[in-house]
């Protein structure tokens, strides 16, 4: 090198960053936290936050916290009380959330669960529907076995007899609850179906105890099921889903039946929008 020559500056070299990739990053990370404060309101179970609870949960200083809540706020995204200065979801939010279950079908999000329960217990995997006092299978997943339970697709059932019925009936409330059993006799459907409404009440309690149903051939005779429900956005029960196979040979009660089930209704709970409190 000749004397007296000069080294290149370090961006000539390539060794300092590019100002355009930094800017892009801090974006796309100001973004990211923007997201994440959104997401801090969808899971809280709270109607609204104060900045001291945002920053302190995800980890942002108090001044962070208050330009990502402008800039939400002047999206509609979020709102301000002025009186309590604490913040809610916004209008524009809840459009979006609107906008997701409208397109959320409930047999596509049970679909890939469904299936996955058959496969696991080597048993048929159903999806329920209530329809006023009856409660109805829409889908099914059977398992590829010579000997295997196939149900009845679309065919009414009363809500106290069978696993998914008593689902439906115990996550009802307490009023609801008791209607039904003033308005409708508790006919038997089997030899073992529960028609005491003494004891209809003490399994409602222990299902919801547990929060899943069992039943050894309440609704159909040689047929053991086990059933949990699906919860919707607005905490209310979507749909039940169960797993049922012959008495002979399916133990409901097994702990991987049911973690396996409940593990099922949970994420597609998840997908409908529920928090659980």
């Amino acid at each position: 090198m000749p004397t007296g020559a000069t080294i290149g500056s370090a961006a000539e070299w390539g060794s300092a960053p590019d100002r355009g990739a930094v800017g892009q990053s801090r974006s796309i990370a100001a973004v990211e936290r923007a997201m994440d404060v959104l997401l801090l309101f969808g899971r809280s179970g709270q109607a609204d936050l104060g900045v001291t609870e945002i920053a302190t949960a995800l980890g942002l200083t108090k001044a962070a916290v208050h330009r990502i809540l402008t800039a939400l706020r002047s999206r509609d995204l979020i709102v301000l009380d002025p009186t309590t200065h604490r913040y809610a979801l916004g209008h524009a939010a809840v459009a979006l959330g609107r906008a997701y279950l409208a397109r959320t079908d409930l047999r596509t999000a049970a679909g890939p669960e469904l299936r996955g329960l058959s496969d696991l217990t080597g048993e048929t995997a159903t999806l329920s529907l209530r329809r006023g006092d009856t409660r109805l299978h829409v889908d099914q997943a059977v398992p590829d076995q010579e000997v295997r339970l196939e149900l009845d697709v679309g065919v009414p059932y009363p809500l106290h007899a069978g696993g998914p019925s008593k689902a439906f009936l115990a996550f009802l409330d307490d009023v609801q609850i008791s209607a039904y059993l003033c308005r409708r006799r508790l006919a038997r459907v089997t030899d073992r179906t529960i028609t005491d409404p003494v004891r209809l009440r003490a399994e409602i309690a222990s299902i919801r105890s547990l929060g899943y149903s069992t039943s050894y051939g309440e609704c159909r005779t040689g047929a053991a099921s086990i059933a949990a429900p699906v919860f919707g956005h607005d905490c209310r029960v979507a749909a039940v889903v169960g797993v049922s196979g012959p008495e002979d040979r399916f133990r409901p009660d097994t702990v991987d039946a049911t973690e396996a089930l409940l593990a099922a209704t949970a994420r597609i709970s998840d997908q409908l929008g529920y928090r659980a409190a």
